[in-house]
């Protein structure tokens, strides 16, 4: 895993990074839901999977730009260099997973802002939802 995350390149540092930041975020809204996170957590989501998602496609660049000095070996470099890019969009892909952590925790926050945990114990002691 370290070996396929640092053939990756930066960018594997820059989604580490992003996703990371996702997931506090989502993790403070669900605490303390508050508006003013909503555009963060959506711009920490879509600047994670994009940041896997150019670590792919500038290892492809780089892999073409090497094709012709190595000609002769064009396929295996072709495939070793298409084989290092996509760790970063397989890591990008991963982070989806915290994504959807974050999803659930932005959702338990938003239904707590929305009164949900207060209705829900009125109702439970047997008090009228207002």
């Amino acid at each position: 895993m370290r070996e396929a995350f640092l053939e990756g390149g930066w960018t594997m540092y820059a989604t580490l990074v992003f996703g990371l930041a996702l997931l506090a975020v989502a993790v403070r809204y669900a605490l303390r839901p508050a508006g003013r996170f909503i555009p963060l957590l959506a711009s920490l989501g879509i600047t994670t999977l994009a940041s896997g998602t150019l670590g792919f496609v500038s290892g492809v660049i780089e892999t073409t730009h090497a094709l012709p000095e190595l000609a002769e070996r064009a396929d295996v470099v072709v495939w070793l260099g298409i084989g290092q890019s996509l760790n970063n969009l397989a890591f990008a892909l991963l982070v989806v997973v915290v994504v959807v952590v974050a999803a659930v925790a932005v959702s338990v926050g938003a239904w707590r802002a929305g009164g949900g945990a207060k209705a829900r114990e009125r109702q439970t002691a047997g008090l009228p939802t207002v």
